[in-house]
């Protein structure tokens, strides 16, 4: 979500004022930075860097970093090489290098995120607006023109690079990939006033709720037929369904689905008021905050339709992306401050940094359990970069009463700028081992975009300006 349009100056920064002026003076010294070698970090078991004071050049020095890791290993190496322009649309999938590799064919959620980002460098990022219009406009294109299916409404899940039904994706719609393409279009119309893209925001909001919302239990019914129909789980069978590509379990709620349905509501209600809207807002604030999420602050993968819980994991990237999100979300339906919203966010934030932070070498891990030790202790990307954003913002919140958030952030951010980076041919590895050690190269593929760490980093540059602002020198 774009954060200068709410409210709250605690939660999110007002780069209108004092954050765009403080990033404008930077953008010379980075564009020059971006262009310098990065020097090579120390090996796994390096001495974390001494923690430094929350004071006015601290925060400065840490967004004059975040901001050229975002114009370097973001949109440096995703712009415009992900263009494709003989197709439309974006190209998800390359080599270390940068080089073409085997496509995955065009995934709704990648290129709805794509939209997303570029919306979101026109509306924060002045000096390249005029770069980023026109990434902007190819995405809405591929959008109407490709994604949306003519004949019955809704966004297909996937297709081929040409635009055709495969059988990878089947025909079939899941809400993941059309809330991901309504938020695309959604931000497009607040980026560029251009009145296809909120009409696309609008017609695809009404088919998935035509077509996928719940009205007797509340949410939405997930994987539906190419015709709009919801498809139930096969468990009298014995064995459960599950989605193309994503292996969601068919016929049942998730957490994942939900908690991104509330990003993308969230963004159409910034640029459409409508009561509708609104009230799905509030509809799914309330499942995410009250059923999906409980004590002592995880969160719940699977449900039944009637929202009886399937006992999983616990994915502390998505606990801490969640923090962010309800908060986000309360501020823009004027609930900023809400105690039972900001307790369950701290919550969120609190067992994922008590059950799956990494305090030797920084770090979130991948899962566990609820009071049990990490599962699985790989690194990703999209986790360690939403922590980051969340450590952050409670910070900002908290940062009065205890120093536990930034003393956090500090090593956080550590681990991601000399560990998660390629710092040879730049952009950021998907998954690195929990010493940081790198196995695996991947660093583009259809679930590995410009969304996750261009958000965070333009969320955490705008408030480390904000904080600066008003911080002690």
């Amino acid at each position: 979500m774009k954060m200068t349009v709410l409210s709250s100056e605690r939660l999110l920064p007002s780069t209108s004022s004092i954050a765009v002026f403080l990033i404008s003076t930077m953008f010379l010294a980075i564009a020059v930075c971006a262009e310098s070698p990065v020097p090579t970090p120390a090996g796994p078991g390096h001495q974390s860097r001494p923690y430094l004071l929350p004071v006015k050049d601290t925060y400065l020095k840490f967004a004059e970093q975040t901001e050229t890791t975002l114009r370097r290993d973001v949109l440096g190496v995703w712009f415009p090489r992900s263009i494709d322009n003989e197709n439309g649309g974006f190209h998800s999938n390359f080599t270390r290098d940068w080089k073409p590799a085997k496509s995955e064919g065009k995934f709704s959620v990648f290129q709805g995120r794509m939209v997303w980002m570029a919306a979101q460098i026109v509306m924060q990022r002045p000096d390249l607006k005029d770069q980023y219009l026109p990434v902007v406009a190819q995405g809405v294109d591929f959008l109407a023109n490709v994604m949306w299916d003519r004949q019955y409404g809704g966004f297909f899940w996937g297709l081929d690079d040409r635009g055709h039904i495969t059988p990878d994706y089947t025909d079939g719609k899941d809400l993941y990939g059309i809330s991901f393409c309504l938020y695309g279009a959604a931000a497009a119309y607040q980026a560029t006033n251009d009145p296809r893209s909120l009409e696309l925001a609008k017609q695809s909001f009404r088919w998935m709720d035509e077509h996928g919302h719940d009205a007797k239990n509340g949410g939405y019914f997930e994987w539906l037929t190419r015709e709009g129909k919801p498809v139930q789980s096969s468990a009298p069978s014995g064995r459960i369904d599950t989605t193309p590509v994503a292996a969601f379990l068919m016929g049942y709620k998730s957490m994942n689905t939900h908690i991104h349905l509330l990003e993308s509501v969230a963004q159409l209600y910034e640029v459409w008021k409508d009561e509708t809207v609104r009230n799905r807002l509030q509809e799914l604030l309330s499942i995410v905050r009250d059923r999906i999420c409980v004590e002592p602050g995880v969160m719940n993968l699977y449900f039944t339709n009637e929202w009886r819980a399937i006992p999983d994991h616990d994915s502390y990237g998505h606990d801490v992306e969640t923090a962010y999100l309800i908060l986000e979300s309360a501020d823009l339906l004027g609930q900023s401050g809400d105690p039972k919203t900001e307790h369950m966010a701290r919550k969120l934030v609190d067992h994922a940094l008590a059950y799956g932070w990494d305090e030797t070498n920084g770090g979130f891990y991948r899962e566990g359990t609820t009071i049990g030790a990490p599962e699985d202790m790989k690194k990703e990307w999209w986790v360690q970069m939403e922590g980051l954003n969340a450590l952050l913002l409670m910070h900002d919140m908290y940062g009065a009463e205890t120093d536990v958030y930034f003393r956090a952030f500090q090593k956080q951010w550590q681990f991601i700028r000399d560990r998660q980076v390629d710092h040879e041919f730049g952009g950021i590895y998907d998954t690195v081992e929990r010493d940081g050690t790198v196995t695996n190269y991947i660093k583009a593929r259809m679930w590995k975009e410009a969304y996750h760490d261009g958000r965070a980093l333009l969320n955490v540059t705008a408030r480390l300006l904000k904080l600066a602002a008003s911080a002690p020198n």
